[in-house]
């Protein structure tokens, strides 16, 4: 139980020890006078936003101001070890409404030791849960570093999402984790914030994670993400590539830009060119561009599942189009791509062309313009080209033929 007066007075305390005014420090910490007046007579506490920055102007923990007393200055503690444990609870509370779905099938909220989701799905005869985890490479270092903290998260669940719509699944419920040097509340705050809106742009609910503080082993401003997820489809509607023929028709739906792949040599290219970065390319400079977030292509896809008319889906990430198409192309089967018709966005010829990269080296690191890839039969291109094409560009870039490899390339891409 908090004691107010004695809050106050250790607040008084510490404050006239460093030898301030209460307007001296009300104005390190952008408040009033009188907020400071109200916490050292204990008639007010300092709220939870303006905890932390108290604490670091008095030279003491979290934890002290709540309590009213000095830890022993002799003994080991979690808030020596760059850990606050009452500062991350309050950032918790911040977390929880975030948290927050009109999903029914949520059944708990942030404080229990897991998250309890209902997997009731009576329309479904033979459910099978579809099971991934992702996180968004290096491009979270730059997004870091530039201003994109709450951009990398829709990366992430864009990614993530992306991989298991191409088993046909609907995606359900996202777990996130969070590890970091220390724990900034706004940081926190605007990561889960970007997680949840993108859980909700991609139809399914943020319900749990982790957030786990590690001073000793990642550098304080550091952030690492990662998230899960759960879809769910029918076993007989399981795409897998095993319905895919000869004669069918490989379909592109166009990415946006790098994605999240590719983060590695973009940044080899950025430390020995510095000067691209504010280089425009077309009404957006460089960092813009490879910052746009990952394409989310479950909405353009999903009024598809019930058609019978996909025989398999590729997400396209690294490794390109032959590392990723090749995973639903049964064995004695080839898909054989016209390289001439993929549509390349600036970004990559920029990219090409300053770095001097060949292009076995774009194809195999980047998508090149090719975020997704769809295998339908012959009578059904066009009905799929119209459906997609409301969302995004979709056009022919391939057949499905006889003999090995399971991706063949033709012609070349056009950089012109």
């Amino acid at each position: 139980m908090l004691n107010s007066i004695k809050v106050g007075n250790f607040i008084m305390q510490k404050r006239k020890g460093l030898g301030m005014t209460q307007q001296q420090l009300a104005d390190k910490l952008n408040v009033s006078f009188q907020a400071i007046s109200k916490w050292e007579n204990g008639t007010a506490y300092p709220n939870i936003e303006i905890l932390k920055d108290l604490a670091t102007v008095l030279d003491v923990s979290v934890d002290e101001i709540l309590s009213g007393s000095e830890k022993e200055t002799d003994g080991l503690s979690y808030s020596k070890a760059g850990i606050d444990i009452t500062y991350t609870d309050t950032i918790k509370k911040e977390m929880s409404k975030h948290l927050e779905t009109d999903d029914s099938r949520v059944l708990n909220g942030l404080g229990p030791f897991a998250s309890l989701y209902d997997i009731s799905f009576p329309e479904i005869k033979d459910p099978v849960l579809v099971l991934k985890s992702e996180e968004p490479g290096s491009k979270q270092k730059l997004a870091m570093e530039y201003g994109y903290t709450e951009s990398i998260c829709h990366d992430m669940i864009n990614h993530l999402v992306n991989d298991i719509v191409v088993m046909g699944a609907k995606p359900l419920a996202v777990l996130d984790t969070i590890v970091c040097g220390n724990a900034e509340k706004d940081t926190i705050k605007t990561l889960v914030k970007g997680v949840s809106e993108a859980c909700r742009e991609n139809e399914c609910s943020l319900v749990g994670g982790e957030t786990s503080i590690q001073p000793l082993v990642v550098d304080h401003g550091v952030y690492v993400l990662t998230s899960s997820i759960a879809g769910i489809v029918e076993r007989s509607r399981v795409i897998d590539g095993s319905a895919v023929r000869e004669g069918d028709i490989v379909l592109a739906i166009a990415s946006n830009g790098l994605h999240t792949n590719g983060y590695s040599l973009v940044r080899l290219l950025m430390d020995k060119m510095p000067q691209i970065k504010l280089d425009k390319i077309g009404s957006l400079t460089f960092i813009e561009q490879i910052m746009k977030p990952h394409t989310p292509y479950y909405k353009s896809i999903k009024g598809l599942f019930e058609k019978d008319v996909l025989h398999g889906m590729a997400h396209i990430t690294g490794g390109g189009i032959e590392g990723n198409l090749c995973r639903v192309i049964p064995d004695g089967l080839c898909a054989k791509i016209d390289l001439s018709s993929v549509r390349i966005p600036e970004i990559f010829k920029y990219i090409r062309n300053n770095g001097n990269i060949s292009d076995e080296e774009m194809l195999r690191t980047f998508n090149c313009g090719v975020g997704f890839n769809l295998v339908v039969p012959p009578e059904k291109k066009d009905e799929v080209m119209d459906h997609v094409n409301k969302f995004y560009e979709c056009y022919e870039i391939g057949t499905i033929v006889m003999g090995d490899p399971k991706i063949a390339f033709e012609g070349r891409l056009n950089w012109l």
